[in-house]
């Protein structure tokens, strides 16, 4: 009987392989042949199987890698699909139409930057999706900004700061689902922790705006023909009031109280359905058909209806096979150790926790850089540095935020990772030229790894759900240990 091989760590030349292979089809299926991403990341799965296979590792091992990697992102993937039933219902009720409607109303050329970037964000938090965000009031921005003679890159890379500030912190957002589920945290413990950083990166960067704004807008030269365009698009089709977007306050409140994404989501889809049968005379049957496939609209106005045609079950198929094979691609790379060849001695070297944070963010980069996906990005460093976080007795909230604030923002930079191709294509300005001026995604980071090193900011496990009095004495109790701890190892030198 022939003896059973023993699995091995794969040699770092053979863990460059999956790495290689991932990278050279998707540039050769999606920017040549102008493919979809899911073929080029099968072909490379195949790729990884079959090297782990060389390594030793059998069928069983490399498909419970892929299939683990899957389960434990089984909610996120249901959350998704929520989402999409809340898109569609959003859209028939007139919330998310209102919300640009509105938004236009009140910009003004010498604050457009600053309020381009509010208006944005408040998209992307809404919709849930920066691809949204940007594809739709982020077109209407740039029209907007030719006509004040605002530089496109400049103007680019103000939607692409709000657009991902918005998904950053959007419970609907798939990027931050999959985040929390590869974490291995609750999505509103992972929103909340994700304030720290994420909202006082974009104050910054709406200050940047406003100096640039100052000095590069002529008020004179501002032509408000293309957003009054989009306004009387959607006026004409909606009966519109500022009570629309009260499904918003549903959202917000279910977050709030902590309730259940799912319930949440669906809670908000059902209040959205009750006021588009009110409000915009939906019946019943259309109301559920927008669960399923979403809204369908013909205005007359091509940015309008790109707004306007979003949402349902359907839409949110190609996002979901997409995550599945992106996190089947990662399991592998995982259970059969190609990350721990890759990684291994780099991760191990690091000792405190800003070197933990930084790390992590520079990792989360670098898989966007070589893997050319933002989930496989968010994914694998959230893998990597767990036990290091646990080790540490840091928050699972801590890593999944930390994740998000090196692999979410840098993704639309580089031109060949799926979203950077998006930005690019859907914006006019390659990513090179627009990425100086996406200040949120370039200050983010940095704010992250600085504020982990000053010791502010940090999640600790001990503090996850503690609150008022209990959770002040815990955090005065952590701090004379971190102060005990650094006098000794001070001492021992």
């Amino acid at each position: 009987m022939k003896e059973k091989r023993q699995p091995r760590l794969p040699k770092f030349w053979e863990a460059l392989i999956p790495v290689a292979a991932i990278l050279a089809f998707m540039l050769l299926g999606t920017l040549v042949w102008g493919m979809d991403p899911h073929v080029p990341l099968v072909l490379a799965t195949v790729i990884t199987a079959g090297v782990a296979a060389w390594c030793g590792y059998s069928w069983d091992a490399i498909i419970t890698g892929a299939l683990d990697s899957i389960k434990s992102a089984v909610e996120a993937l249901l959350i998704i699909l929520c989402v999409g039933m809340l898109i569609g219902s959003w859209v028939w009720a007139g919330t998310m139409p209102a919300m640009v409607y509105y938004g236009l109303e009140f910009i003004a050329p010498g604050a457009f930057l600053v309020l381009g970037a509010i208006l944005t964000a408040i998209v992307g938090l809404a919709t849930g999706s920066s691809w949204t965000a940007s594809g739709t009031v982020g077109v209407a921005l740039m029209g907007v900004a030719m006509g004040l003679g605002i530089p496109a890159p400049l103007a680019a890379g103000m939607v692409i700061s709000g657009a991902y500030t918005g998904d950053k912190l959007s419970p609907l957002s798939d990027s931050t689902n999959v985040a929390a589920a590869a974490a291995g945290t609750p999505l509103y413990d992972h929103v909340s922790a994700m304030m720290t950083t994420t909202v006082p990166s974009f104050l910054i960067s709406l200050v940047f705006y406003g100096i640039a704004g100052a000095i590069v807008i002529d008020a004179d030269g501002y032509d408000p023909t293309l957003a009054r365009e989009i306004q009387q698009a959607i006026a004409d089709n909606f009966n519109l009031s500022p009570w629309l977007m009260l499904p918003v306050l549903v959202v917000i409140i279910a977050a709030v109280k902590r309730i259940p994404a799912i319930p949440s989501l669906l809670l908000a889809a059902a209040f959205a359905g009750i006021i588009a049968m009110i409000a915009q005379g939906a019946s019943l049957a259309e109301v559920l058909s927008s669960f399923q496939v979403g809204y369908s609209a013909e205005t007359g106005n091509e940015i309008a209806d790109k707004l306007l045609n979003r949402g349902g079950l359907d839409n949110m198929l190609w996002t979901i096979s997409l995550i599945m094979f992106a996190l089947a691609y990662g399991g592998m790379m995982e259970k059969c150790g190609f990350v721990e060849a890759l990684m291994g001695r780099f991760v191990r070297k690091v000792k405190n926790v800003g070197g933990l944070v930084a790390a992590t963010i520079v990792t989360g980069i670098i898989c966007d850089v070589i893997l050319t996906d933002q989930y496989l990005a968010i994914m694998i460093p959230s893998r990597m540095f767990r036990d290091g976080f646990d080790a540490k007795g840091l928050s699972r909230s801590f890593l999944s935020r930390t994740t998000e604030d090196g692999a979410t923002l840098w993704s639309p930079m580089i031109p060949w990772n799926g979203c950077g191709a998006y930005q690019s294509a859907t914006l006019g300005v390659s990513n090179w030229a627009f990425m100086p001026f996406a200040f949120m995604n370039l200050i983010n980071p940095v704010l992250a790894i600085t504020i982990s090193y000053l010791g502010i900011g940090i999640k600790w496990k001990e503090f996850d759900g503690l609150k008022g009095e209990e959770l002040k004495a815990a955090k005065a109790k952590k701090k004379a240990e971190l102060k005990a701890a650094k006098e000794a190892a001070k001492a021992a030198k």
